[in-house]
């Protein structure tokens, strides 16, 4: 016979199971809001950030017509719009599979973007994590349209864009990015592509601008240099205003995600302004010194070659470190600028030391700033030893590669517009327009 009791007790075992039971259903629920959630933030701030990324293309194209020729200025921004349409496709097609498939340390192979876990913890979408990629790539190959301006080919360039989107730069991001990537592997910090980005795309633009060879008229056979002003500085000055406001997606939406890394953010967009503003500073005050008159293109190249120089290591710097790198990176571009000047390597808008010279300078940087393995902080070489190592063989990469296939393309295709065309101007010659009219 069952006692009060006993029912008592049997009816209070049932409450507690149905109430446990209750919460344990409350917590899965909120789990799964929460992931949600997080989804969802990090999925806004990605779009977000690749928006931004996307956008620096108008940046490219402004600075670079407004650097160039009146006479070729609509080329320009032909090129940049080539590296969007061809380049962005390439990477779709071939290139992203290279870059984040499954990789064997050096390549992997791929085509479109797979719906399996790249293994690199997303919290958004493979197509979004493709998207802000996407722009990381079709950026490296925008330095190398300023560096080849107002003497190329159209449909060459083109060639070259998707063999570039395809192949090139996601094999620098295979290595880099990939969690398999020897230098991933190795402990390689290019947080936002000081190497994998700017170092791979400026010494492919220096490979490309000493197969193409000088526009005419720079250089004299007394070993003079002329000066080939720009048509419109106001127009390059907005070019590198958006580019700036575009880098604070470049580095901050490297996070991939929002949820849990506020401080990282805060940290990456702090010293990517810090580095930008110090090296204008730098470039302003080393040019007055120098010169005697501030050159403002020069300045306008410093604040982007702080930009570059911290892309690297803007998660692992702090504040002051982020200045001083800046600061010797906005003096480094005026010197490269004019090194490369005397080298007789032709650089319209100065691409080859924004990018190239100070990626690399930015990447090694690393190796001396970082604040928990740099050496300046530890004593330690072996950060510095890989930085040294990873950007060496991006910019080895780029820039043998780029050279072997101008010089197939020049010898089977051609990439240089004749004489005749190149004084007319590209835009009449390939376009049969004019970036600017006249009505009467």
């Amino acid at each position: 016979m069952v006692t009060i009791h006993t029912k008592y007790k049997i009816f209070y075992n049932f409450c507690s199971y149905e109430q446990n039971h209750n919460i344990m259903e409350e917590i899965q629920q909120l789990t799964a809001n929460q992931a949600e959630l997080t989804h969802a933030i990090d999925s806004v701030w990605v779009a977000l950030c690749a928006a931004l990324i996307f956008q620096m293309e108008g940046g490219f194209a402004l600075l670079e017509a407004g650097f160039i020729r009146t006479k070729n200025a609509i080329s320009i921004i032909a090129k940049v719009m080539i590296d969007i349409m061809f380049g962005g496709l390439a990477f779709y097609a071939i290139g992203f599979g290279i870059a984040y498939g499954k990789s064997n340390g050096w390549w992997a192979f791929g085509m479109g973007i797979p719906d399996t876990d790249l293994g690199l913890g997303l919290t958004v979408s493979n197509s979004l994590f493709w998207f802000i990629q996407m722009g990381f790539a079709v950026a490296a190959i925008s330095i190398v349209s300023g560096a080849i301006a107002e003497r190329m080919k159209v449909w060459s360039y083109a060639i070259f864009v998707i063999i570039f989107s395809a192949v090139m730069y996601p094999l620098a991001a295979n290595w880099v990015w990939n969690p398999n990537g020897w230098l991933a592997t190795m402990g390689f910090n290019d947080y936002a592509g000081s190497a994998a980005v700017h170092a791979m795309g400026g010494f492919a633009a220096l490979a490309g601008a000493i197969v193409l060879k000088p526009r005419l008229g720079k250089y004299n056979t007394d070993g003079s240099i002329n000066t080939i002003t720009g048509h419109n500085l106001p127009l390059a000055a907005v070019g590198a205003f958006i580019l700036w406001f575009g880098w604070f997606g470049f580095n901050p939406g490297s996070t991939l995600g929002a949820v849990g890394k506020w401080e990282l953010i805060g940290k990456v967009a702090t010293n990517t302004f810090l580095a930008s503003a110090a090296g204008g500073v730098s470039t302003m005050l080393y040019t007055f010194w120098w010169y005697k008159k501030v050159d403002i293109t020069m300045v306008i190249n410093g604040v982007l070659a702080g930009l570059v120089a911290i892309t690297a290591g803007c998660n692992v710097v702090g504040p002051n470190a982020a200045i001083i790198i800046g600061l010797i990176a906005g003096i480094l571009v005026d010197i490269a600028v004019v090194l490369i000047d005397k080298r007789k390597i032709d650089d319209p808008v100065g691409a080859i030391a924004v990018h190239g010279i100070n990626g690399t300078f930015g990447t090694l940087a690393v190796g001396l700033f970082a604040t928990e393995t740099g050496l300046f902080f530890t004593g330690d070489f072996h950060q510095l030893g890989v930085q040294a190592l990873g950007v060496f063989v991006i910019a080895s990469f780029s820039f043998g590669l780029t050279y072997l296939i101008f010089k197939l393309m020049d010898k089977f295709i051609g990439i240089r517009i004749t004489s005749q065309e190149e004084q007319a101007g590209i835009d009449a010659v390939e376009y049969g327009v004019e970036a600017y009219t006249t009505f009467e």
